[in-house]
């Protein structure tokens, strides 16, 4: 059974960091790239990162990069997010989900599969 399971969302303070885990399970990590969504009330939801791997790249949305830092350990199956200088419009469900590649198109949904409940993450001002 593949499955992602979020982990590491809270309430925060404009400025402050966080650190998001994605522990996957029930299927070869170390073969797919995965990606990081997030959707805030009312919006759709976004891609703002993709890490791949053999050999490892990222991949940024621009209202994240220079702050959100992705990276994997295949070891262990898990995906991480370093969320840096967070931001009021930051808050949001936080999403992972499976591809098989980052693609052109890597920040739309479609792409990706087997997405997991998701973490809060709530910037306060």
């Amino acid at each position: 059974q593949v499955q992602v399971v979020e982990s590491g969302g809270g309430l925060v303070q404009t400025g402050e960091s966080l650190k998001l885990s994605c522990v996957a399970s029930g299927f070869s990590f170390h073969i797919y790239a995965m990606g990081w969504f997030r959707q805030a009330p009312g919006k759709e939801r976004e891609g703002i990162s993709c890490i791949t791997s053999n050999p490892e790249s990222t991949y940024y949305a621009d209202s994240v990069k220079d702050r959100f830092t992705v990276s994997r350990d295949n070891s262990k199956n898990t995906v991480y997010l370093q969320m840096n200088n967070l931001k009021p419009e930051d808050t949001a469900v936080y999403y992972c989900a499976i591809s098989l590649i980052c693609g052109s198109t890597w920040q739309q949904t479609g792409g990706f599969t087997s997405w997991g409940q998701g973490t809060q993450v709530t910037v306060s001002s």
